[in-house]
């Protein structure tokens, strides 16, 4: 089979979006972009889609916006106008501006960062960046900016969210995968949420109503429904007898200090938290981008893990497979039968072919 028929034969779908992008990992061989017709893959460069990093904001925006709409977080969420109940990420960004001091005139130094996490005093804030790593801060323009876009990228693909963004997926594939989302954002999905240890969770009621409005509803109508944990710390601006002398990290064991920011999940109860750091996918390690995670058997994983986790994906397409037709070939990964080939040529992998590795 020649290259051509081959391609024909393998496209199920539109390629995918970022024609044109650079590769940010091979930057002087890859001359941008050139997507093939099912891997999430550059034909040019072999490199992933997401090291080409081609989202905009705006589209990373309408993809968060679509992942948090009809969760418990669809607060962070707003309505697209005239987008027919289509939903945006209210992403929130942070501008940071320092006086320079000279002898002459004074200037000032802007920093601003892409994300950083909501429902925070601008000082709660800059204490989390700090304890970042330097090169993983998302200052716009920066290293750290590139890292948190890859990662948006491949922790939470859009064909893991939405069936109209997969190929090749038949009618009842298409079904299966639509329960899935929905099962996921009901019992998995979480955003964490950054407070001092012993303060988490004051920002739960009203879908993210502040610390002073918490308590006004811990003490009203609703205490029965939510009742604080243990460790809650605040009420009226006074600490609870309840507050611990100490709090230690859920990932790494280490003594939380009280005067740093930690992350809570909800989904793992607010007795639990972590440092900053130590946020990450149980899985691969990496931190949790904006904080987006999926809690099983007591455990956080990113949204990647946590799909194949529950469906196994194509080794070809990085699809999650729904379908019955697959094949599993001798190392163990899953494939859809039909990408059980050479992406060259689309010749069958259980028969050698000329083409380059």
């Amino acid at each position: 089979m020649d290259l051509t028929s081959g391609m024909e034969k393998m496209s199920v779908g539109h390629p995918p979006e970022g024609r044109g992008a650079p590769c940010q990992t091979c930057k002087d061989i890859c001359s941008g972009f050139q997507p093939h017709s099912w891997r999430k893959a550059c034909v040019a460069c072999h490199c992933s889609l997401e090291d080409h990093a081609p989202s905009s904001d705006l589209e990373d925006d309408h993809r968060m916006g679509r992942l948090l709409a009809d969760s418990k977080y669809a607060h962070l969420t707003a309505k697209v106008k005239g987008g027919a109940g289509l939903r945006v990420y209210k992403r929130n960004r942070m501008i940071i501006t320092n006086p320079v001091v000279s002898r002459k005139d004074p200037t000032f130094n802007t920093i601003t960062y892409d994300w950083a996490p909501p429902g925070l005093t601008q000082k709660l804030a800059m204490q989390y960046m700090e304890l970042l790593p330097e090169e993983k801060r998302p200052v716009a323009g920066t290293e750290g900016a590139l890292y948190r876009r890859r990662q948006l990228l491949r922790q939470l693909p859009v064909y893991d969210q939405d069936p109209a963004a997969c190929q090749g997926l038949s009618e009842q594939g298409a079904m299966d995968m639509a329960a899935f989302v929905r099962s996921y954002k009901d019992v998995a999905l979480g955003v964490g949420e950054v407070a001092l240890p012993g303060e988490g969770g004051a920002s739960r009621e009203g879908g993210g109503a502040g610390r002073e409005g918490a308590t006004k509803q811990k003490n009203g109508k609703g205490s029965q429904d939510h009742p604080d944990p243990p460790s809650s710390t605040i009420s009226n601006g006074i600490e609870n007898s309840c507050k611990k002398s100490e709090y230690f990290c859920s990932g790494c064991g280490g003594v939380a200090s009280s005067d740093n920011p930690v992350v809570y999940a909800e989904q793992a109860g607010y007795e639990q938290q972590w440092h900053p750091t130590c946020f990450r996918c149980s899985q691969c390690g990496e931190a949790l981008v904006d904080l987006v995670y999926f809690w099983k058997s007591g455990a956080l994983l990113c949204g990647r893990h946590y799909c194949q986790s529950s469906h196994p994906r194509c080794a070809g397409c990085d699809q999650l497979v729904f379908s019955v037709d697959r094949h599993t070939s001798a190392d163990g990964r899953m494939w859809h039968k039909e990408h059980f080939c050479c992406w060259r040529c689309g010749q069958s992998l259980d028969e050698p072919c000329s083409c380059p590795p």
